[in-house]
């Protein structure tokens, strides 16, 4: 289960990512109630935060993904980090001084989702440098253990400092915590690094990306069921804070606890999904299976009718959503070239989170309109519809062999 533990880089990796997942879950539950209540609890200012956020993946992942493939990713990736330090002090400084308004986070919403357009494909596409090809199946898993450990104590810690401090000091201990992925970066060893041929500054390099995908069956069905079940499916993150205050009727802590059974779902799907990457290859058929599962338990845990059955029903959805992400991940990342990994990744990074500025809005609008449950139902009856779409076709398709690391079994 912890294979890729083994190796130092990784090691010091791991170790930093350990500190600040638990400080951006911090400032992502303080972000989304700061703006919950500067708005007047408003289901869709927090919708046009999101979409602010997220809008820049839209923009420059695919360019960032170009960008990993030319470049030394560990020293990008340190600019990017101490980039997002700024950004969470500036943040809590002007909540800590009160002079905080909704058009001030907003600001800071776009600002951390340049730097996270940058840093995601960077960061995926960097695990293959650390481990190697072999153990990246794992090591992407143990990074989503990690990253969903921390969203078990993060959103813990959050509801309840919420309540007794407020959210600026969440805001300037995530900056704190950056430190720890600055100094793992810094201390790595560059020649232990799994590094490919550099690719050298040219013209075309995006579009080349682009026709690398376009000409590979197997990837085009993964990336168009990671868009339509991430866009419609996986909401529940924006959603929860809606559920927590307007169907329910809890405080910051009631939301803190929602998300943290979310993450106990996620955690041990995580740990599930690094014992499966240490022995075996992933599949086409854990991913489609997944999904639908994932669909099918959103769309039911939306007709939960108390805050505890609904908590409660978080817990096998959380399973089915890392499961699913984390082997569309490595399916990906075990089945192209190193020279195009981080075009390819900045492509999948793209459909992962690019459909969230048309998925937070629709989400607010969905719970004003509909009510604070139906992000849930509908939202599970898509992603559960794209998986059978995606399943007939791969069905249909099935006498021209997959790709090496794209395998049905």
């Amino acid at each position: 289960m912890f294979a890729s533990l083994r190796v130092r880089n990784y090691r010091l990796f791991f170790s930093g990512q350990i500190i600040s997942n638990v400080g951006t879950w911090m400032q992502r539950i303080a972000q989304d109630w700061l703006v919950f209540t500067l708005s007047g609890y408003d289901p869709v200012a927090l919708g046009i935060a999101v979409a602010l956020q997220f809008t820049p993946t839209l923009l420059l992942s695919l360019w960032a993904g170009v960008l990993a493939d030319r470049v030394d990713k560990r020293k990008l990736l340190i600019a990017i980090q101490a980039g997002t330090l700024v950004q969470a002090a500036v943040l809590g400084v002007l909540v800590l001084t009160d002079v905080a308004v909704l058009w001030h986070v907003y600001l800071l919403c776009f600002v951390l989702g340049i730097l996270s357009a940058l840093e995601v494909p960077t960061r995926q596409s960097f695990v293959a440098e650390m481990v190697g090809k072999n153990q990246v199946a794992n090591a992407v898993a143990l990074n989503s253990s990690i990253f969903n450990m921390a969203r078990i104590v993060g959103p813990a810690i959050a509801g309840f400092a919420i309540v007794a401090v407020g959210t600026g000091w969440l805001f300037v201990a995530n900056a704190v915590s950056t430190l720890a992925v600055i100094a793992g970066l810094a201390l790595m060893k560059a020649d232990q690094l799994f590094r490919g041929p550099a690719v050298e500054r040219g013209k075309g390099q995006l579009r080349e990306g682009l026709r690398y995908v376009r000409g590979r069956s197997d990837l085009m069905t993964v990336m168009v069921l990671v868009f339509f079940v991430s866009t419609f499916g996986i909401t529940f993150f924006t959603s929860l804070a809606i559920v927590a205050g307007n169907v329910f009727g809890t405080e910051a802590d009631g939301y803190g606890m929602l998300s943290t059974l979310l993450a106990v779902g996620t955690f041990t799907g995580a740990l599930a999904s690094a014992r499966r990457g240490s022995r075996r290859k992933p599949s086409v058929r854990v991913l489609l299976l997944s999904a639908f599962a994932l669909g099918a338990i959103e769309f039911g845990t939306a007709f939960m009718p108390t805050y505890l059955t609904f908590g409660l029903a978080l817990v096998p959805l959380g399973f089915a959503t890392i499961t699913f992400l984390n082997t569309a991940n490595a399916l990906v990342q075990t089945s192209v070239s190193p020279q195009m990994r981080g075009r390819v990744m900045g492509l999948y990074v793209l459909v992962l989170m690019g459909g969230n500025p048309v998925g937070g809005p629709m989400t607010g609008w969905m719970a004003e309109t509909f009510g604070g449950r139906s992000p849930f139902y509908l939202g599970g009856a898509i992603a559960a519809l794209a998986v059978v779409v995606c399943a007939v076709v791969l069905y249909r398709a099935r006498r021209t062999p997959l790709r090496t690391g794209m395998r049905l079994g």
